[in-house]
């Protein structure tokens, strides 16, 4: 299987997780290839950074049998977009696509507001960019970050409404089919029914593919009001009625694939306000789902790697899926200090 969104962490945040330790979960539960996330610490923006991690990488991949990739981060600056251009040319698929957060999450590498948006699509367009483009969409403009009240997760809702994900989506799409940009435009974790159906309206128009997280499909933010779970996340968990939504979309391959968003933190951490959970156990547990809901071995393949091969043009592989998903989420779940998906059991 493959999981195309992790944010692994390592260096200045190695009191989370190691790279190491992440790969290694990830094998367990029957991975073979993740996509890691450039929003380190420091980030992966400049050559030397991404040639460091990559190396870390691959010392990590050599022990675990786990195929090692990373998404190069945009950042505001033309000439950094342009060598991350470059380097995905020189070393694709080790650098497996570019990075853009439309919005700031941890990191804070948001490049906010459409003209700068603009500058990065124009600038990919420039420089001849044909691979993905993954975008972590909302819409800066649209958040009240006044309305979170710390200690009550499910207040992050309202701060970050879904609402602000579907006109950040409106955004780029707009901004995609104006500057003739000739990659393909994913959007990361949905969350909300209202991305899914423009998103869906907009396929004959441009290459747009959307994934989706266990939380977002199996969660909803009356779950964040168990604070014991410390269900806080960027985007943050919404209504069932979206949940249904997408938990549907990925059941019938509206939904091109699933990714974890697999964020740790500590618990200290977590108490002080800082998004993301541990989401590699809770790929196992979608699939458990999924596949409990008549979901066909056919399909579930192609969410759980087979769209992402043909998406990246990626050598074909068989995709294994687990047979006993469930045993491995409950096992590995205990890797974590806590586990977000616990009241699923």
């Amino acid at each position: 299987m493959i999981d195309p969104h992790v944010h692994l962490r390592d260096w200045k945040q190695s009191d989370k997780e190691t790279v190491l330790h992440g790969m290694s979960v990830a094998s367990r539960l029957g991975f073979t290839h993740l996509f890691d996330m450039p929003n380190t610490n420091p980030p992966l923006t400049s050559r030397s950074t991404i040639l460091e991690r990559l190396a870390l990488g691959g010392e990590s991949a050599e022990k675990t049998g786990v195929s090692y990739h990373i998404w190069a981060g945009i950042t505001n600056d033309e000439s950094e977009i342009e060598e991350a251009v470059s380097m995905h040319s020189e070393l694709f698929p080790l650098i497996i696509g570019l990075k853009m957060f439309a919005g700031h999450s941890t990191g804070n590498m948001g490049i906010i507001g459409v003209e700068n948006q603009r500058k990065v699509f124009q600038t990919l367009k420039r420089a001849g960019y044909e691979g993905v483009l993954a975008v972590h969409a909302e819409k800066e403009e649209l958040l009240s970050p006044e309305l979170y009240i710390p200690g009550r997760y499910e207040t992050h809702s309202d701060a970050r409404p879904g609402i602000a994900e579907t006109e950040s989506v409106k955004d780029l799409v707009s901004l995609a089919l104006e500057t003739g940009f000739e990659g393909t435009l994913h959007i990361c974790h949905v969350s909300a029914k209202s991305t899914i159906e423009y998103i869906v309206s907009q396929r004959q128009n441009l290459k747009i593919t959307m994934g989706a997280t266990p939380h977002h499909a199996l969660l909803t933010r009356e779950d964040a009001k168990n604070q014991a779970l410390m269900l806080k996340m960027n985007p943050p968990l919404r209504s069932e009625e979206d949940r249904k939504a997408v938990f549907d979309a990925l059941l019938d391959g509206t939904i091109d694939w699933a990714e974890s968003d697999h964020a740790p933190h500590t618990e200290e951490d977590k108490e002080k306000g800082a998004s993301g959970i541990p989401g590699l156990p809770g790929m196992d547990l979608l699939l458990y789902r999924l596949r409990e809901a008549g979901c066909s071995e056919e399909r579930l393949k192609a969410a759980f790697g087979g769209n992402v091969i043909r998406t990246f043009g990626l050598d074909a592989e068989d995709i294994v899926l687990s047979q006993d998903p469930y045993e491995l989420y409950k096992a590995e779940s205990s890797q974590y200090s806590w586990n977000p998906y616990s009241d699923c059991n």
